[in-house]
């Protein structure tokens, strides 16, 4: 077990790289079973979460090889469809299996994936599509048991109670890819990860109408090829820097930070009173700029699916209203319970208030450091970013969660000239631990 430990009160200035968005890379990796020839994809992040889904793959036969930190070549020639509990238990993102697996083997074996600690993620619109496209389910023992020998075509709805689901499109896109006969989803999320993976598809072979948008036209083909494609640029790990930087005043350049994947972000920046703007000559470069002497103005924000303010900055915009003066409210549309970092937020002198589904933030002087714990991938970022705008020393714990969607974010930030150190729990006092 790890800890960061964070002397804060340091401005960020310099440049910092992006990875490959982790929310893309794992569909695409699951696109691999697609086809039985080799698939390289370039931009993967070094996370865990992607080597747990290369060890799924390998598991079921597929040969996975990691030709250098951020390449990866998989070829699923010879494939057992089943997606044990021991694997999947390890990831919800595994349940994207299914989709390519009743696609190509017309027919698949998944455990059913577990709870999750932002609430649940139910995936009935996943089953619910997948039975318009003539796939018999059969739930037993908590697995899934999918007979798909009659796929076919078919019209599908996937909008949700908090609007269109993003992995349950990813699923239904791959299965309908070598469905006979056309399938066309309504209300399909149209985030830039789905976008990214139905570009991989057609460079597959897959025929795929209105990639973008809300409405798929998904022409069904005989078999996929191999394919050599580059995951893009994570939007979230762009959001954080450029929300990093506006919390500890400086001037940082992103690059990897595409402005038209982040332009509810920056929209509400602006309301604020950073500064942003697109590097000349870089069009993927964002310079975040804020003086220390500028005052923040407090605003309104509620998260909705793409292209509204995504919900995996809300825990970092937190942070942020934590320390603009005046009233802030945050609203979750997506994740409604999506607030475990309050209180640990609270622990280092925030001002917030939660009403249902919204935080109503009070904007104090400064965060003071304090030991906090982690309870999620985001809420981690959201710590330690006011770790590093905080006045003294700050100990963040259950940093592993962390691992599971930034690459070197610790290194970055140093690069950055904030005092972050990864240590040993061993290393931290004591009487500074406490359980959530």
């Amino acid at each position: 077990m790890e800890v960061f430990r964070i002397l804060g009160g340091t401005p960020l200035n310099g440049e910092v790289q992006v990875n490959g968005a982790k929310n893309a890379a794992l569909p695409i990796f699951a696109a691999t079973l697609l086809t039985s020839e080799p698939c390289t994809i370039e931009n993967v992040p070094d996370l865990s979460d992607i080597r747990f889904m290369g060890e799924i793959l390998e598991s079921m036969g597929a040969s996975v090889v990691r030709k250098s930190p951020n390449t990866w070549q998989i070829q699923a020639k010879s494939i057992d469809p089943v997606a044990p509990y021991e694997q999947v238990r390890k990831m919800r993102a595994s349940i994207c299996l299914m989709g390519p697996l009743v696609s190509r083997f017309k027919r698949a074996e998944i455990s059913l994936p577990g709870g999750c600690v932002i609430g649940p993620r139910p995936i009935d619109l996943h089953l619910k599509g997948l039975r318009k496209l003539g796939c018999k389910i059969d739930i037993r023992s908590g697995y899934l048991h999918l007979d798909a020998s009659s796929l076919h075509g078919g019209r599908l709805f996937l909008g949700g109670r908090h609007g269109s689901t993003v992995t349950g499109t990813s699923n239904l896109i791959m299965a309908a890819v070598l469905a006979q006969g056309t399938t066309i989803i309504d209300s399909a999320a149209c985030e830039p990860e789905v976008t990214d993976l139905c570009r991989m598809l057609v460079s597959m072979g897959a025929k795929i109408d209105g990639i973008g948008s809300h409405e798929l036209h998904i022409h069904g083909v005989s078999e996929l090829g191999g394919c050599t494609h580059s995951v893009l640029p994570d939007r979230i790990e762009a959001g954080t820097y450029i929300l990093g930087t506006a919390l500890a005043s400086g001037d940082v350049v992103i690059h990897g930070a595409r402005d038209r994947h982040l332009n509810s972000l920056l929209d509400k920046l602006e309301q604020i009173g950073v500064e942003t703007e697109t590097v000349s000559g870089r069009p993927d470069s964002i310079r975040v700029t804020r003086r220390s002497d500028v005052h923040l103005n407090p605003t309104d924000i509620i998260t909705l699916p793409f292209p509204g303010f995504p919900t995996d900055l809300q825990a970092q915009m937190s942070s942020l209203m934590s320390v603009t003066p005046g009233l802030s409210i945050i609203t979750e549309r997506v994740y409604p319970h999506r607030f475990m970092h309050v209180p640990e937020l609270q622990r280092m002198g925030a001002d917030i208030a939660i009403e249902g589904a919204s935080a109503i933030i009070k904007g104090v002087g400064q965060l003071s450091g304090a030991p906090v714990m982690a309870s999620d991938l985001r809420a981690s970022a959201a710590l330690i970013l006011a770790g590093i705008a905080a006045k003294g020393e700050t100990w963040v714990q259950r940093i592993y969660h962390l691992d599971r969607g930034y690459e070197n974010f610790d290194k970055k930030l140093c690069q950055l000239g904030a005092n972050v150190e990864r240590l040993s729990a061993k290393k931290m006092p004591s009487s500074l631990q406490h359980d959530s």
